[in-house]
């Protein structure tokens, strides 16, 4: 998506919380595909990104990864995320709402979960201190399953606990820029505000 159309008065750093409607509509409406090498290195288009904070109410933990040397991204090797999630491809169109359809399936990918979730958007966020940062924008999504814990899927790639947030603190400095981000806003009370979310999604088990 071209970023004077999701930005159209100037891009702003952060992460927003109210608008969400509007820009649900002008994603859908606006969105193409395009070849990920075209889009990769090129800051003026936005690469929209299925973020999933993955919050387990029963303990009130969180998963909180670390990208391994075998990881795709190796511009963040390394490095601790609270969200797991990836681009949207053309078959999640498929069916449907290719912003669902690419929020299924990055969940089926990225992580194991024995039982169901229901996945809240909860913000947008942008950030354009890195370069991988400045070519994506993320759809904040708390995802709480019913009953298990989740866990990575893709161990050779990542590794996983469930932390507090208290207990990740020591974490934040060795986190992406996105997760600082978002770990600043569960501290304020995102899950709180996800009860009023726009856009709430059931997801299946991923076994």
């Amino acid at each position: 998506m071209p970023r004077t159309t999701i930005f159209p008065d100037g891009a702003w750093h952060g992460l927003v919380t109210v608008g969400l409607e509007r820009v649900l509509r002008t994603i859908r409406a606006a969105s193409e595909y395009r070849p990920r090498q075209l889009v990769e290195d090129d800051p003026s288009m936005q690469q929209i990104i299925p973020y999933c904070v993955v919050h387990h109410p029963h303990d009130g933990t969180y998963l909180l990864t670390r990208r391994l040397r075998r990881s795709t991204e190796q511009r963040l090797h390394h490095l601790y995320s609270l969200g797991v999630g990836g681009h949207i491809n053309p078959v999640d169109g498929v069916a449907g709402d290719p912003l669902v359809g690419g929020l299924e399936r990055e969940w089926a990918e990225e992580v194991v979960c024995s039982s169901p979730a229901t996945a809240r958007l909860v913000a947008m966020l942008n950030d354009d201190t890195t370069p991988v940062s400045r070519v994506h924008l993320g759809l904040v999504f708390l995802v709480e399953p019913t009953v298990s814990t989740t866990s990575v899927r893709e161990t050779d790639k990542l590794e996983g606990e469930s932390l507090q947030l208290s207990e990740m603190r020591r974490h934040y400095l060795s986190m992406e820029s996105w997760s600082q981000l978002v770990y600043d806003d569960l501290v304020a009370g995102a899950a709180k505000r996800a009860e009023r979310s726009p856009l709430t999604v059931q997801l299946r088990p991923a076994r």
